[in-house]
């Protein structure tokens, strides 16, 4: 595959997207250079195109990806992937906060640590880091599953919804109606099966399983401390 390199420097983010996705639409493969950490570069990629940013990036990088494989090189800001329906991303650092936040679908690979919320109010998809996962990470996450293999920070899996969050490492503290389930083998042969083409997997970790005790599901506002106690 031929590959076309863009600069970002201080040009328009418009301009540099839009030379992105005419690129991608023709079928290269797209090295983005000089990016300055700036916001809001590679939204809603096409599936089938293979970026690579050079460098960090800026907020919101690779939101609403439609299939797109995504590789950045060193860390990026809030909300990469953000809204994202497939494709993968993979961040070669640290990812800033609510990392795959509402994302539906795809996988986000964080080899670094990741920053609070990581992936709240998401719907689908997967996320895993390397490292350790800030407070607040996986809140009201609806469905998918975050894979954390370097502990996790306080109020972890706060107001869990029907996603799961799993943990190797230590865990500052617990949100609010969370329970912790020990995997089953199958369980376990399925995370392993995900981390495995990362070169992740090892069977010899100890998981926490964190769901929803679905307290908050039928809760009602008279009852505030089953939504008041974090």
């Amino acid at each position: 595959m031929s590959e076309v390199v863009i600069e970002v420097g201080q040009r328009p983010v418009r301009t540099i997207n839009e030379e992105i996705q005419q690129a991608c639409r023709a079928g290269l493969k797209v090295r983005v250079v000089d990016t300055l950490s700036r916001h809001n570069l590679g939204i809603g990629l096409p599936d089938g195109a293979d970026i690579v940013f050079e460098g960090s990036v800026g907020y919101y990088c690779g939101g609403l990806n439609t299939g797109a494989t995504i590789a950045i090189e060193r860390n990026c800001g809030w909300a990469v992937g953000e809204g994202m329906a497939k494709g993968n991303i993979t961040i070669g650092g640290y990812a800033g906060m609510s990392c795959g936040a509402a994302m539906i679908g795809g996988t986000i690979h964080v080899r670094g640590d990741a920053g609070p919320r990581v992936g709240v109010a998401m719907k689908g998809g997967t996320i895993v880091v390397e490292g350790k996962i800030g407070y607040q990470s996986g809140f009201m996450a609806h469905s998918g599953r975050i894979i954390a293999l370097g502990g996790a920070g306080a109020s972890c899996a706060d107001a869990l919804w029907a996603g799961e969050v799993w943990v190797a490492g230590e865990i500052e503290s617990l949100g609010v109606d969370v329970d912790i389930a020990q995997p089953s083998e199958e369980e376990i042969i399925e995370v392993d099966a995900i981390l495995e083409p990362l070169g992740l997997a090892d069977r010899s970790r100890s998981w926490r399983r964190m769901v929803s005790k679905r307290r908050l599901w039928h809760f009602e506002s008279r009852d505030a401390s089953a939504w008041l106690m974090i």
